[in-house]
């Protein structure tokens, strides 16, 4: 629908893949698409190839924002992930 043009975007780097993130995305869902290689095997990241892949911080993984660009932490539950997670959210989302 028309929506799709309209509709906020950030794109990011991650572990070598591109992602774009898109209006709409709960909490989780942001989380799970920045953090995809995480995902061991479930499936959650569209990713069925038998296992996660580990963490490769020879390249920055960042995420470009209105704001500039965040550096995307190694692991999702440490607080400098959360906040990622609630800017990119906002950003997504603004209240209006």
């Amino acid at each position: 629908m028309a929506t799709d043009a309209n509709s906020a975007r950030i794109t990011g780097k991650v572990q070598g893949r591109d992602i774009t993130l898109a209006g709409g995305l709960s909490k989780d869902e942001i989380r799970s698409r920045v953090w995809w290689w995480r995902a061991s095997g479930s499936g959650t990241a569209g990713e069925r190839d038998g296992h996660g892949h580990e963490y490769d911080d020879s390249q920055a993984d960042v995420i470009a924002t209105l704001g500039g660009y965040y550096r995307v932490s190694g692991d999702p539950r440490t607080q400098e992930a959360e906040e990622l997670v609630e800017l990119v959210y906002t950003e997504l989302n603004p209240a209006g």
